[in-house]
């Protein structure tokens, strides 16, 4: 399905899989670039992956595999999760739980991608009557009054107690006129605001930090930074609210549990979001997911939108996403090629 950002209509998900044989198992792993934003959309991309593969021995010791992809964070990805997928009982079980047993759901927020006034409005319709109380509007592409008009609706049929309403930016707000849209957002009683400048303006996105009258969490910020020191510098530096994870942008389940950690000394709040994977990497960013403990809604919800995604026992029911135990997973993987 079109989807619209601010960056423009995403029509198409260009997205690798990593399979891993033994005589006995398989595990698999997905790589997926989102062209435009990933640090690792580079010409040499596939190169990279067909060099993982040459040297896959050195996931004998995957330490040793992870670090020298430092700069192919989605590649990361995909390394980490076909050998957690490999080592597993299940290949497609890679973090046991209440989550994957079926007993326990993820509660996720409804996304409302940008559009014209009433394909929003409708979007917006739909995600409530499914029944989601953590609504996320993606804001910035069409002018700024109607989009408060759109918000405005919502809030009059519902209480923040009712509906949480979260809006991302995705860099679109120009410096000077950043503040004034936060203040006039607040009386929105918002829950936060996603990445309301571009990338970059650490000492700029500082000040609103300091001034917003309303949480700002970074999205795109986070992506691009390797190192530890960078990464403590940044949070220290801007001193978010909030930050957002995205495994497949900032370097898997190693690159989460860094920030995360990082995040929790400065006392900044986080949520995980997902990168539009395919069902194979939005399984395992929420079994990871469920084994963080948040209580906030989280940003998995993306796997509905493609045409021909592969089946799969996750399911999105009233505002949560769940693992249906009955439901098998339609992954061949003697079809990759």
């Amino acid at each position: 399905m079109p989807s619209g950002t601010s960056r423009g209509v995403l029509k198409t998900k260009e997205t690798y899989f990593l399979v891993l044989k033994t005589e006995e198992r398989f595990g698999v792993g997905e790589c997926g670039l989102l062209r435009g934003l990933s640090i690792d959309d580079r010409p040499d991309y596939e190169n990279e992956l067909e060099g993982v593969c040459e040297n896959i021995a050195l996931g004998l010791n995957e330490e040793n595999l992870y670090e020298a992809l430092q700069e192919f964070p989605s590649i990361q990805f995909g390394v980490e999760t076909a050998f957690k997928s490999l080592h597993s009982k299940n290949p497609f079980e890679l973090f046991p739980s209440e989550f994957t047993r079926g007993e326990a759901v993820i509660p996720i927020n409804g996304l409302v991608w940008m559009g014209d006034k009433n394909f929003m409005k409708d979007q917006i319709s739909i995600k409530l009557k499914q029944g989601f109380t953590c609504i996320k509007m993606k804001i910035g592409a069409i002018d700024f009054k109607t989009e408060m008009e759109l918000l405005k609706s919502i809030r009059k049929e519902f209480s923040a107690q009712e509906v949480e309403l979260r809006v991302d930016v995705n860099g679109a707000f120009s410096k000077n006129e950043a503040l004034e849209k936060l203040k006039v957002l607040s009386d929105l009683d918002l829950h936060s605001i996603e990445q309301p400048i571009k990338q970059g303006q650490w000492q700029e996105m500082a000040r609103l930090c300091e001034e917003t009258p309303l949480p700002i969490a970074l999205d795109e910020e986070l992506i691009g930074i390797f190192s530890e020191e960078e990464k403590e510098k940044m949070l220290d530096i801007i001193k978010p609210q909030f930050i957002i994870l995205k495994p497949s942008l900032i370097g898997g389940f190693q690159g989460s549990d860094r920030w995360i950690n990082l995040a929790e000394k400065q006392g900044a709040g986080w949520w995980i979001t997902s990168a539009l994977e395919s069902n194979i990497g939005l399984n395992a960013i929420s079994q990871y997911t469920f084994t963080k403990n948040s209580k906030l809604p989280q940003g998995l919800g993306t796997g509905s939108l493609y045409t021909n995604n592969i089946e799969s026992p996750l399911e999105v029911s009233n505002g949560k996403l769940k693992y249906n135990s009955n439901t098998a997973w339609n992954f061949n993987i003697e079809t990759i090629k």
